[in-house]
């Protein structure tokens, strides 16, 4: 699809167009569900700026374009809309997802205990695709109380969110970088 032209203005009261021409207020609990998610794919962006070439930031970039089909999915309104095809996960995508968390997690020593976010850079990226990934869950869940979401959106995003933090692990191990455990200083 070529982009023509960036500004529309039509945007400017604080409304926007869902996929099929539906307007909504730009508050819109479904607008802040793919925006959110879209919101990720930036972050998600970032990590891949910041990961050596390899098998991980492949797969990152394949999440990402699992996630435009997301946010198509979100910016439907199924009741006035029919979705397009690309507002679909392809077969697979879920599980795609648990075999590289279990592939990832026989790689790592086992260590018991809560840690804390932080590590090398690239770690600490994928620690904030994490809780932004959990917020994106959120607001997903929010959005299919009121309105019809397939199932598997929320399913794929909260395994990402796990593989996001068992990416994290890995890649501080990778580098040699020990993880901080939380240490209850309540006691």
């Amino acid at each position: 699809m070529k982009i023509t032209k960036v500004y529309t203005r039509t945007g400017d009261k604080g409304e926007t167009s869902l996929v099929g021409g539906v307007r909504i207020k730009k508050s819109n609990i479904r607008l802040e569900a793919y925006g959110t998610v879209d919101e990720l794919s930036a972050h998600l962006g970032m990590l891949v700026a910041m990961m050596k070439d390899g098998e991980e930031r492949d797969y990152i970039i394949r999440v990402q374009n699992n996630l435009f089909n997301v946010c198509t999915h979100l910016a439907t309104d199924q009741s006035q809309t029919p979705l397009y095809p690309s507002a679909y996960l392809a077969e697979g995508e879920i599980g795609s997802l648990e075999q590289r968390i279990d592939s990832l997690m026989k790689q790592l020593p086992e260590r018991q205990g809560f840690i804390l976010p932080g590590g090398v850079p690239a770690a600490c990226q994928a620690h904030i695709c994490r809780t932004v990934c959990r917020r994106a869950e959120r607001r997903i869940a929010a959005l299919a109380e009121e309105a019809q979401i397939a199932p598997e959106m929320q399913q794929y995003v909260n395994r990402l969110s796990d593989y996001l933090f068992v990416l994290a692990k890995i890649i501080n191990f990778n580098e040699g970088k020990s993880e901080i455990v939380w240490q209850n200083v309540c006691k």
